[in-house]
């Protein structure tokens, strides 16, 4: 991993926001729920570089998914990351994470599914935690994991955002350390997904 890099730390996780008082909201309703536009995912880890620690974020807008909502349960959820189009400030790192870390010739994505049923609270334009229970895929590896979204009702439909935790062994991921850089064992999976129906 040959790469010029940034020893400045990545900016924070995006993450849902309350809603502006007195705006129409979406009807909250079961049925399935698509993830569109204005959607991201990636991961975060801390690395040291040059004996400076920083942290590191790559993140894609290309994540597709569904999430279904019955009786006002969370059924079912699946989100599907393209790992391929991952980027960070540096394109010599994402060479190297999508060849030789993340071998995406043979696993191309990462998915993150929720086995429901989960109870939702009702939604509203104030940012609830919901707990889940799910299935993160990583190198064609699964493993059980939970985490705390964050969600809230939009004009446009329901946002969602949460942090995974994520053990690269686990996963069979080993994390680099080159001398000049070594990256943590352990970092989170991220995302922010924007749900219409």
């Amino acid at each position: 991993m040959i790469y010029a890099a940034s020893e400045e730390d990545a900016p924070p996780a995006r993450t849902v926001e309350a809603q502006p008082e007195g705006v129409e909201l979406a009807p909250e309703a079961d049925g399935t729920w698509t993830v569109g536009a204005g959607s991201s995912a990636g991961y975060r880890v801390d690395e040291v570089l040059n004996s400076v620690d920083v942290t590191v974020a790559g993140t894609t807008d290309q994540v597709t998914g569904q999430v279904v909502v019955e009786g006002g349960d969370l059924a079912s959820a699946e989100v599907v990351v393209d790992i391929e189009s991952v980027t960070t400030d540096s394109s010599r790192r994402d060479g190297y994470f999508r060849d030789d870390v993340m071998d995406v010739a043979a696993h191309p994505t990462a998915t993150f599914v929720v086995t429901g049923p989960v109870d939702l609270p009702e939604l509203t334009g104030t940012p609830v935690t919901v707990p889940v229970t799910g299935r993160l895929t990583v190198k064609g590896t699964p493993r059980e994991v939970q985490a705390d979204l964050s969600v809230v009702r939009t004009p446009e439909g329901v946002a969602v955002s949460g942090s995974v935790p994520l053990v690269f062994a686990d996963h069979g991921v080993e994390a680099p350390d080159l001398g000049f850089v070594r990256v943590e064992d352990r970092g989170a999976v991220e995302f922010l997904l924007r749900l219409a129906r």
